[in-house]
């Protein structure tokens, strides 16, 4: 599949086949994520085979079943929308490898987590991956008027890139940001206060810049 009949088919998975990831899939997952921490200077690492971080209450609260699997990602401190755009980026490159995920912010164990933030870093959050169970399930959206702002006809590349916009993940799905299209094509993406907001804001611009195609806008500095 391509990249957008991936971001379309890829839904939040919490509960997973008591399955390893293959060596062939997991090999590439890697690749992915050391490209990506290059790219974005962001630590981001794979743990396999670890089932301590999803047990005890948190993970049954969250409905989390079987996830041994997950991708951690740490930072310097006000890197939040980074976290949110570059990891989104590698949960959509791990729906192309046939594999299902899950951000997850809070129901897990993090003392259980064999990844520390280095000095003056933070850790960030936690994505699980794995063989989901079943494909998940589409997730209910705002109306779009109410996620966006546009003055006069809305561009054609604009509704495609809000449609992508649309499908990203965000916590509690409380869909807690705005994107507006300001003069001379440049567009501007806001988050609102919110738990992960920040991070949400990220995967937005991330869906959006995919669905917009990179070239038919700029983002406001």
């Amino acid at each position: 599949m391509d990249i957008k009949e991936a971001i379309i088919k890829r839904h939040s998975v919490r509960r997973y086949l008591d399955k390893e990831i293959d060596e062939s899939t997991a090999n590439e997952l890697k690749t992915v994520i050391k490209d990506v921490s290059q790219e974005s200077g962001l630590d981001i690492q794979l743990v396999l085979n670890e089932p301590s971080a999803f047990t005890g209450f948190l993970a049954k609260y969250g409905k989390f079943e079987n996830c041994k699997n997950y991708i951690t990602i740490c930072g310097k401190k006000g890197r939040e929308t980074d976290v949110g755009y570059y990891g989104e980026k590698i949960v959509i490159a791990a729906q192309m490898l046939g594999l299902n995920t899950c951000w997850v912010a809070l129901t897990y164990k993090k003392g259980k987590v064999p990844v520390k933030a280095k000095t003056g870093e933070r850790f960030y959050i936690t994505i699980a991956v794995g063989y989901g169970r079943n494909r998940g399930l589409p997730r209910k959206t705002k109306p779009m008027e109410q996620l966006c702002s546009v003055n006069g006809e809305m561009p054609e590349w604009f509704k495609n890139g809000m449609d992508f916009a649309m499908r990203a993940p965000t916590a509690i799905n409380q869909q807690r940001f705005l994107v507006t299209l300001l003069d001379d094509n440049t567009v501007k993406a806001k988050a609102f206060f919110g738990p992960c907001s920040k991070i949400d804001l990220g995967i937005v611009k991330y869906h959006f810049e995919i669905g917009a195609g990179k070239e038919s806008f700029k983002w406001e500095d």
